[in-house]
């Protein structure tokens, strides 16, 4: 195959992306989009000759929604077959569900599979092209999107696990895609559902973008113009963002909280940016505008002492003291008894390791050691204080968050409080030379 402007033009957009990866996967449709994408994958191959050092695969993920899956599948998978590309394909299983589009759960879905097949290490290639831009921009335009919204699709994407995706074809037209399949006679699929006008990307696509494109010359350029330009200003707001949070940040809370009287020195836009970027760190979905009103009024101009809780779509934003705080709302770990490993998995999130070097002394033969929760009232002498007190006592005189306090892990030697896992060991339990520690260990999401 010949290289055309548009090869061109996708090798322009692949080489400076190749650092990110050892291979590249295709997510292939089986359209005219990802057919081609596959064609210009192999042709970069065989540009390479002898220097090739990089491999192509293909992935074809099988929603089941259209009764023509199966046939797809097997277009697909002869596609690669003749190419001599290695193929793989997953069944997945995409269940309505109430405020959530179809589209957006077969995409999630369809990140999960190709995230799971690809080889490791693999760049994963999307087929989006400049077309499915100016949908998305419109979309985000229709649901009054802020800058970020309408900032559309990047050219790439980072998946929740860190593999990197991109789009090659982002700044190439449909109709530039279309005449190269003819060009070079390649076959590919049509999907039915795409001439359905009752979802909103097919009546955009088919009733909305051709008008708009007849009426005004180069209208799809002068869109992307305008979505690049988006961009740079969100990445500009992010860098600004990013040096206001480090300023009002405190990274020695686990997770990290918000500083309130460095957050009370900006403007009321900067204090949103940062509390955006803080969730965004946290990997919290965004709060609405009135939601961020809420945060910024109850944790900025209420009382001190008076209780605040902003309720989000997973977890709520609470104040304590002067500090922000995340509270995901995790329900408390059940206790654990008679303990004899070195690890503990509490939960989905967090993992109790037994460490080597600290200030707990081993337990004795006979001893029992439990992990447990939520028992305040327990009396403990903290090493290096002159008395003994309740736990409440003393989280409290630690400025520990009452939302937190029973989900803090306690270990015991048979019924006695011996550690206060994060915060300090029982003074009549030590030994300096050879002691252990319990540590908490958190988990992304």
């Amino acid at each position: 195959m010949k290289q055309t402007t548009l090869f061109k033009q996708f090798k322009t957009a692949l080489e400076p992306k190749l650092h990110l990866g050892s291979g590249l996967t295709v997510a292939l449709s089986g359209g005219v989009d990802s057919v081609v994408l596959l064609h210009l994958c192999k042709t970069y191959l065989e540009s390479l000759g002898s220097n090739q050092s990089i491999s192509v695969e293909a992935i074809y993920v099988n929603h089941g929604i259209s009764e023509n899956a199966q046939d797809w599948q097997q277009f697909c998978e002869q596609l690669c077959l003749s190419l001599h590309i290695p193929f793989k394909t997953k069944r997945v299983n995409v269940q309505p569900k109430a405020r959530q589009s179809l589209e957006a759960l077969a995409r999630d879905a369809r990140y999960l599979a190709l995230d799971e097949l690809a080889e490791q290490g693999n760049l994963i290639l999307l087929g989006q092209h400049a077309d499915d831009q100016l949908e998305t921009f419109l979309l985000r335009l229709k649901r009054g999107s802020g800058l970020r919204g309408l900032s559309a699709m990047h050219d790439e994407v980072r998946l929740s696990s860190g593999r990197q995706c991109i789009r090659p074809l982002l700044n190439i037209s449909r109709e530039d895609i279309e005449a190269f399949a003819r060009t070079f006679s390649l076959a590919h699929i049509e999907d039915e559902s795409n001439q359905d006008d009752k979802f909103d990307r097919n009546f955009l696509r088919n009733q909305i973008i051709p008008p708009l494109k007849k009426r005004f010359n180069g209208f799809l350029k002068s869109t992307l113009r305008s979505i690049e330009l988006l961009q740079q200003q969100q990445a500009l707001i992010d860098e600004i963002s990013q040096a206001d949070l480090s300023h009002c940040v405190d990274k020695n809370d686990v997770p990290a909280t918000l500083k309130l009287n460095e957050l009370k020195q900006f403007s009321t836009l900067r204090q949103s940016n940062v509390v955006r970027a803080w969730l965004s760190d946290l990997g919290v979905v965004m709060p609405s505008k009135a939601q961020m009103s809420q945060i910024l009024t109850q944790s900025l101009e209420s009382r001190e002492d008076a209780q605040m809780q902003v309720q989000l779509s997973k977890g709520a934003i609470r104040r304590y003291r002067d500090k922000l705080y995340f509270d995901a709302q995790d329900s408390t770990p059940n206790n654990i008894e008679n303990i004899e490993s070195t690890t503990l998995v509490l939960n989905d999130k967090a993992t109790l390791k037994r460490e080597s070097s600290g200030l707990l002394r081993l337990p004795f033969e006979n001893e029992r050691v439990s992990i447990r929760f939520g028992l305040l009232k327990s009396q403990i002498k903290p090493y290096k204080k002159i008395r003994s007190n309740t736990l409440k006592y003393w989280l409290k005189e630690l400025k520990v968050p009452t939302w937190q306090r029973d989900n803090i892990p306690l270990v015991f030697y048979d019924d006695v409080l011996v550690q206060v896992v994060g915060h300090f060991v029982s003074a009549e339990h030590i030994c300096e030379e050879s002691g252990i520690s319990w540590e908490l260990i958190q988990h992304a999401e």
